[in-house]
């Protein structure tokens, strides 16, 4: 019943509509239920570097009872933890993550940037001082955040060979069942010298990614890989190696190093991963 009610909402054209009211409505009731909630941690502690706020702590989230055993067998780096939103303005630490690989390890002024699935805060922040191009394969669920967001599916980019300077794709290649292939579309579009933020969820206690290509039901899915939408957990190693079996030069900027920007709140053991395009 529930898909027939979001066929028929799709073919009235105002399914993404209602969904991003709802979502606008969730987030701002949220937002003040935490500013509320959270006034008494203010002034000190970890810092949003999106919106500035202080607190001693963040919003927690942790994975539901349906797919706990799976993220906690495997330890899957997937941004559940004690510290995920920022209580100001809901900023997560995956967000964070990539504000600060922008900030200190990449230099995006003046740049051509195809941002895929855009995140709020993190294209509020590159918006005024880059030329941005944000996709997605159902955009209408970011209208809100970008009202020119169109259309394009990862495996199959609209766009010429050597045309962004920085792409970030920012927990996506999960969802994609031929993700070489969205890699290697990823690789054709970037210019040479040209970087891409690829961040993912994984996992370092698996030596071989865990997928399965004949799997399509979502409930599934959920229990198998953590998402009612993944299709895999990544193994870290497997990972890198696809991003090389395509052609890129991966920096791996570790979570030691990345110790240095914890006042931020990101995830505890996640790592930066910034691949570049050298031809």
């Amino acid at each position: 019943m529930k898909e027939l009610i979001k066929r028929i909402l799709k073919r009235l054209k105002i399914y993404y509509l209602l969904q991003s009211r709802y979502r606008s409505i969730i987030n701002f009731f949220k937002r003040s239920y935490y500013r509320f909630s959270y006034n008494k941690y203010r002034n000190s502690g970890f810092e949003c570097n999106f919106c500035g706020a202080l607190f001693q702590k963040f919003v927690p989230d942790f994975p539901s009872p349906n797919i706990k055993n799976v993220i906690e067998k495997y330890q899957v780096i997937a941004g559940y933890g004690e510290n995920v939103f920022c209580p100001r303005c809901l900023s997560k630490n995956r967000e964070r993550l990539v504000k600060v690989l922008l900030t200190h390890y990449l230099d995006f002024s003046g740049k051509k940037i195809l941002h895929f699935s855009p995140e709020k805060n993190v294209f509020n922040y590159i918006k005024d001082k880059a030329d941005v191009v944000t996709v997605d394969v159902e955009p209408g669920f970011y209208k809100s955040i970008d009202n020119r967001v169109s259309k394009a599916d990862l495996t199959q980019l609209p766009y010429s060979d050597n045309e962004f300077d920085l792409i970030i794709c920012n927990h996506i290649f999960e969802h994609i069942p031929d993700d070489l292939k969205a890699m290697s579309e990823l690789y054709r579009v970037l210019k040479n010298d040209g970087y891409a933020i690829v961040q993912v969820p994984f996992s370092e206690e698996i030596s071989t990614t865990i997928e399965d290509p004949k799997i399509s039901d979502p409930d599934l899915q959920e229990k198998l890989f953590g998402q009612r939408d993944h299709v895999r957990i990544y193994a870290l190693k497997d990972y890198l190696g696809r991003l090389y079996k395509t052609g890129f030069v991966v920096e791996l900027i570790s979570s030691e190093e990345l110790q240095q920007y914890s006042k931020y709140a990101l995830q505890k053991y996640e790592c930066g991963i910034i691949a570049q395009k050298k031809e």
